[in-house]
């Protein structure tokens, strides 16, 4: 339904295209008015909708001055110029509108954003202001807006009066004015710092555990860099599949002078490139994902040493089928430290699968992992489920084996594990071993809906254990609706 809806908003915007066209008598649109240059505006609405940047760019650039009688041009044109990363060609362009007066708010916001990569603070305060004025901006073009505007400011104000125009962020936006009220004691190079990140990362009721990256490298910044690994190594026991905090801990416990993801609290433009992400990642999340890319084009622009903003970039790709281009991000990505690269090969692989390159899919996640040195038990985990499903069952049991054997009852994995063996068992016909495993895993782990639910169906099918079985299978529903509804309310801020 979405890409329908999408597909709609092309043809309207090529309609509204040739009727301007046709119901203009300016000379200066003859040269639009050819069946070339109606293919091209086509083509490049098509391309930049499906995320294909080059394409878009090529069959857009053909048309440039078309901006005078068709505002959405320029939008489109500045989104194809950003997400090809020509950033200056995006600022030149958007300087031309300005000399034209043309007033769009992508314009405004490319060249305070060049501004302010280039240390022009002043200018790209005036052009960050002029956001706020924009009548028909979004509820987030708004918030973008004002933050930028705010911080802008703060290079000529004392901490206390940035922190009063911090607290006035509403309430609405309670989550962003706690990041950003971190991160502003730590540009400050305040004593409240350090209480202001722990406070944000131990938040239970809203997922900040991005931020727990941030508090590490702020301590590794401020000198203290024991602190920052005894730190990041307890708090990856708690999200040990987390991008970002693993290869920090991979990065300090190898002594790295350069982090695969690049911050400092100093650098006015690394604080800015974080809020477009957040911005980026808000609109990815809601399927809008052109526009997600635009504001991580952005933060990558201000920020070119984070890979963090990447692997959201490479995601965007691959959800709209762009998957040549999502290969190549992911490329960039595997030279960023172990835990990147394995999350590329794994994505790599996926597209391969999806591209029906199964065999090829197969030997590249194999090839990969066995360049891995010491894996940890979640990559031994990764790559057992990886050959579980792609029915190499017998394989994927040495695997699980290996990851039981490793690790002791109390630790997240070993039902998971013993699920996953339970099933690969169960396909090459080893049923007492895989009943063994289902039942185990629920000992230690009785609430998993989707064991019971394994287990349950594998009775009845073998004619056995009804009663139970039917017992087991209306417990899993229950949990499946406990689950789902404690997720929605969770992303409602209610939990």
């Amino acid at each position: 339904m979405k890409k329908i809806l999408s597909y709609s908003k092309f043809i309207l915007q090529i309609f509204f295209f040739i009727c301007i066209i046709n119901n203009t008598q300016a000379k200066n649109l003859d040269k639009f008015y050819k069946s070339d240059k109606i293919s091209s505006y086509f083509s490049g609405i098509i391309s930049l909708y499906d995320n294909d940047y080059a394409n878009s760019y090529k069959y857009l650039k053909e048309l440039e001055g078309l901006e005078k009688n068709h505002l959405s041009f320029s939008k489109n044109y500045q989104y194809s110029l950003i997400n090809s990363e020509r950033f200056k060609e995006a600022f030149n362009y958007s300087k031309k509108l300005e000399k034209q007066k043309i007033d769009v708010f992508e314009s405004n916001l490319i060249i305070g954003t060049y501004y302010l990569k280039n240390k022009k603070y002043d200018k790209a305060l005036e052009y960050f202001k002029k956001l706020e004025s924009n009548k028909q901006a979004t509820v987030s073009q708004n918030i973008l807006s004002t933050t930028l505007t705010n911080w802008l400011s703060f290079i000529r104000l004392k901490e206390n009066e940035a922190a009063n125009i911090i607290e006035n962020i509403p309430d609405r936006f309670s989550s962003l004015r706690r990041i950003q009220k971190t991160f502003l004691y730590c540009y400050y190079n305040s004593n409240l710092a350090n209480q202001n990140f722990i406070d944000l990362a131990s938040d239970k009721k809203t997922d900040f555990s991005r931020y727990n990256f941030f508090y590490a490298n702020y301590l590794h910044n401020q000198g203290d860099t024991k602190a920052a690994y005894e730190f990041i190594h307890s708090i990856t026991e708690e999200f040990p599949t987390n991008l970002i905090l693993n290869q920090l801990r991979e990065d300090l416990k190898l002594k790295k002078n350069n982090f695969s993801n690049q911050f400092s609290c100093n650098e006015l433009s690394h604080i800015i490139a974080e809020f477009f992400y957040i911005t980026a990642n808000a609109l990815s999340t809601s399927s809008l994902y052109q526009l997600s890319n635009f504001y991580l084009n952005l933060a990558k622009y201000l920020n070119p040493n984070f890979i963090s903003y990447n692997a959201l970039y490479a995601e965007n790709l691959y959800i709209k089928n762009n998957l040549g281009e999502a290969i190549k991000i992911y490329k960039k990505i595997k030279k960023s430290g172990s835990v990147y690269s394995w999350h590329a090969s794994k994505q790599v692989t996926r597209i391969l699968k999806k591209q029906d390159k199964r065999k090829d899919s197969i030997r590249n996640l194999k090839n990969d992992f066995k360049k891995i040195l010491n894996p940890s038990v979640y990559t031994i985990h990764d790559y057992a489920d990886f050959l579980k499903g792609n029915e190499q069952f017998e394989e994927s049991i040495i695997y699980y084996d290996k990851i039981l054997n490793y690790i002791d009852e109390n630790h997240s994995l070993y039902p998971i594990a013993l699920d996953g063996r339970g099933i690969a068992h169960e396909r090459t016909n080893s049923w007492d071993k895989a009943e063994k495993d289902f039942l185990n895993s629920l000992r230690v782990s009785p609430n998993q809906a989707y064991v019971i639910n394994y287990l349950a169906y594998s009775w009845i099918e073998q004619g056995k254990n009804i009663e139970k079985s039917l017992a087991m299978l209306k417990k899993a529903n229950e949990l499946k609706k406990k689950r789902w509804l404690y997720n929605r309310l969770f992303r409602l801020g209610i939990f």
